[in-house]
């Protein structure tokens, strides 16, 4: 846990200093995933808060659900702006996973790829 509080103040930090546009627990995640990325590996403690996390993540639900009745007749004011804007951040989350998938996809049979070509040449 702490680790995780650790990065998400670097990313405040630089999120003060250098990047005001963007939020620190962002930067912070980013941050923690370049690093879990040069590592190549998660320590089983931060496996253990993050499944943790996990389980629990319809929490989070709680209150955007408050917001959203609270702000009810500015909603019904605004619906078809809100039906908009909810239809195409989905469709774009949708293309950008694909996207992403597609991605890591093509480097997977790559890496697969060379695994394999090196291990041919090693019984020879």
């Amino acid at each position: 846990m702490v680790q995780l509080f650790l990065w998400q103040g670097l990313g405040e930090l630089l999120s003060k200093f250098f990047l005001p546009g963007i939020p620190g627990p962002v930067l912070g995640l980013l941050l923690l995933l370049a690093f879990l990325c040069l590592r190549k590996q998660v320590d089983s403690d931060l496996a253990l808060v993050a499944d943790s996390f996990r389980q629990h993540l319809g929490l989070l639900f709680v209150p955007a659900s408050v917001g959203v009745l609270l702000f009810l007749p500015e909603l019904q004011t605004h619906a078809l702006a809100v039906s908009t804007a909810l239809l195409v951040s989905v469709i774009l989350t949708i293309a950008v996973t694909a996207l992403v998938l597609k991605v890591f996809w093509y480097f997977s049979l790559k890496r697969n790829k060379h695994i394999t070509m090196n291990k041919g040449h090693r019984h020879e």
